[in-house]
């Protein structure tokens, strides 16, 4: 498994016969139909005799032809019937020109996009902060950028593009590239922007978002962009990004990207980040005031290297992306407050959300392996914080195994080096972890190798963090589960002062894994600290889950509006979940799906319903 390359969530031509090595877009952005027309040139190379044909992943496109560009002939093509999971298969008769190993061709596409395409969110001027103008903003990861582009939508393989995406005069068009230049319009109410990616990059790393987009300046090579209500206060929060990829570089090597921008979408985005090259797209709900959230700009970051740079060839190698990042975002924000207790800290935290993905999958789901098995299953269905904190854990105790963390950084910036531009498997990692350390032989072999890949439930070996700024926490959530109710008194304000916010985060965090809590001791624990009128998601959300524990009603029109008003998929399925698991708020958490549905991302209405067992068609 470990060794296995075959991606299984993709219909396309396998990589070992034909691979696209260029990407050419023109897209028009029709916000009437809500749909993106025009075409796709791909460029690809012949690696196998024989190969007649060309096989692409397609979900809900309209294909209206397809054409060798160099010669203008129509080739014949034939779009397969769908499958739920992963879409249909557009077979397309290559010309006889290219059908010998080494030969290449240009295919040209014309096509168009679904209202309902799965990687799009159309917003009308009604949901979006600043209510005149709409706003569209895509999703590819993981396999729907094939509702986007007719494509090899797998990591396996990574290609560059150029794009024209022609947009209504008074909007802004950004992609996940760097902006090359304006075109003038035959139709003056339209404006065409141009934009070119040099590195090669997997299919869910395209992306494009289209609004009324203003930026600041907030590094020498970075901007950030939002709507104007947002403009100011995203200034403020991410003006450490410049510092952080300083670290991030330190640790990692030159960043090849040239353009580090970020930007703030509309609260539906399903997603804390996403690291589209170029351009990261952002929740809002990072914007806590005092940058105590902008954690999260650490992490896509480190993607620039890891993921972006070295990716996964599939979605099974997952945590290669995750895991790895994990581990690198913790080492940026250790060196940014220069104390590796910091980081130590956040692995304790990241061991929460993992025990809280074990839970709700069950120890025993093959979802919680390191390497689970994707056959005919939309990775969405699996994704959760497993690969994410399991694989940065194995780093972790990996890192203790070698016995240095300068030799393992060491390690880390080899690793890069070697695999950069590539897409590779667990296995090709392994084999270069041993190369590198051949000292470490014998340390590596004592590795309980198979039970990291390919056992269910925690981690087989938890490494030992230093629990210096856990302990304030973890004391006081200890002196609340043991108070009986005439010792409430004894709590106040003051017993949070000095704590970060990360500590307070860890608290709540503490106090959802312990017995609920009775409903006198929330309500006093609300009228000390004043977590009802917290600006940080973060406290927010912990906050709201403690109550529902706690079977506090009174909550129950406060986590219903913050589960429907917030599109991240990290907040709103949980809450969704305990909501519907109390009797008592149940059917008001349906019924208040139901009727926000339409305003929600695809991707976060898709899960939802699963977990609140609607029909998809209802």
């Amino acid at each position: 498994m470990a060794d296995r390359r075959v991606d299984p969530c993709t219909l396309s031509t396998p990589v070992d016969q034909i691979v696209t090595t260029k990407l050419t877009l023109d897209w028009d952005v029709d916000f009437e139909k809500k749909t993106l027309s025009g075409n796709v040139k791909l460029d690809v190379k012949i690696l196998k005799d024989g190969v007649g044909k060309l096989v692409l992943d397609t979900r809900d496109l309209s294909i209206s032809g397809v054409w060798n560009d160099a010669t203008n002939e129509k080739l014949t093509f034939a779009l397969q019937d769908p499958n739920q999971a992963v879409g249909s298969a557009l077979e397309i008769q290559l010309p006889s020109s290219a059908q010998q190993k080494e030969s290449s061709c240009c295919i040209r596409i014309e096509y168009q996009t679904s209202p309902s395409a799965s990687a799009l969110q159309w917003l009308n001027p009604a949901q979006t902060v600043g209510k005149k103008q709409p706003y569209l903003f895509s999703q590819c990861q993981a396999i729907h950028a094939r509702s986007l582009i007719p494509c090899q939508d797998t990591p396996s393989v990574k290609a560059p593009y150029d794009a024209k995406v022609t947009v209504p005069r008074d909007l802004v068009a950004l992609m996940s590239a760097v902006r090359s230049g304006e075109e003038a319009c035959s139709d003056s109410a339209k404006k065409t922007y141009c934009f070119e990616q040099k590195v090669p990059i997997p299919s869910y790393l395209v992306a494009i978002v289209v609004g009324a987009l203003e930026s600041r300046e907030i590094g020498p090579r970075s901007r950030v962009w939002s709507e104007a209500e947002y403009v100011e206060k995203g200034k403020e929060e991410f003006s450490e990004t410049e510092t952080m990829l300083q670290t991030a570089e330190a640790l990692l090597g030159p960043y090849v990207w040239g353009q580090y921008d970020l930007l703030i979408l509309p609260p539906s985005f399903p997603y804390g980040g996403m690291e589209n090259p170029c351009l990261t797209f952002v929740t809002p709900t990072l914007l806590a005031g005092d940058k105590s959230l902008a954690s999260v700009v650490a992490h896509e970051i480190s993607h620039s290297w890891t993921g972006n740079l070295v990716t996964n060839c599939s979605w099974e190698h997952f945590w290669l992306n995750e895991g790895f990042t994990v581990f690198v975002e913790r080492k940026i924000l250790g060196r940014m407050k220069g104390s590796e207790k910091e980081r130590h800290f956040q692995c304790i935290g990241g061991q929460k959300d993992l025990r809280q993905a074990v839970e709700t999958f069950g120890e025993s789901h093959p979802y919680t392996h390191l390497l689970p098995l994707l056959e005919k299953v939309d990775p969405d269905d699996a994704f959760s914080s497993i690969p994410y904190e399991k694989g940065s854990t194995f780093l972790f105790y990996l890192e203790t195994l070698v016995g240095n963390t300068d030799d393992f950084e060491a390690f880390l910036r080899a690793y890069i080096e070697k695999f950069k531009y590539q897409s590779i498997s667990t296995q090709d990692w392994k084999d270069f972890l041993f190369s590198y350390f051949q000292d470490k032989a014998s340390v590596f072999n004592e590795v309980e190798w198979d039970k990291w890949f390919h056992s269910p439930g925690m981690c087989p070996v938890l490494p030992k963090f230093d629990t210096t700024l856990s302990d304030a926490c973890t004391k006081l959530c200890d002196r609340w589960c043991a108070a009986d109710f005439m010792e409430l008194e004894e709590f106040g304000a003051s017993d949070l002062k000095g704590m970060s916010t990360g500590q307070v985060i860890e608290f709540l965090s503490q106090l959802l894994l312990k017995p609920a809590l009775s409903e006198l001791h929330i309500h006093s624990m609300g009228s000390c600290y004043k977590f009802d009128d917290t600006g940080n998601s973060e406290i927010k959300f912990r906050w709201l889950r403690l109550c529902i524990k706690a079977g506090y009603a009174k909550i129950i029109p406060k986590a219903i509006e913050y589960a429907c008003k917030t599109g991240r998929l990290k907040f709103a399925r949980p809450l969704f979940k305990d909501l519907y698991k109390w009797q008592k708020s149940r059917q008001k958490a349906v019924e208040a799906f139901l009727e926000n549905r339409e305003n929600m991302h695809p991707i976060t209405a898709t899960m939802v319903a699963k977990d609140l067992e609607v029909d998809t068609q209802q």
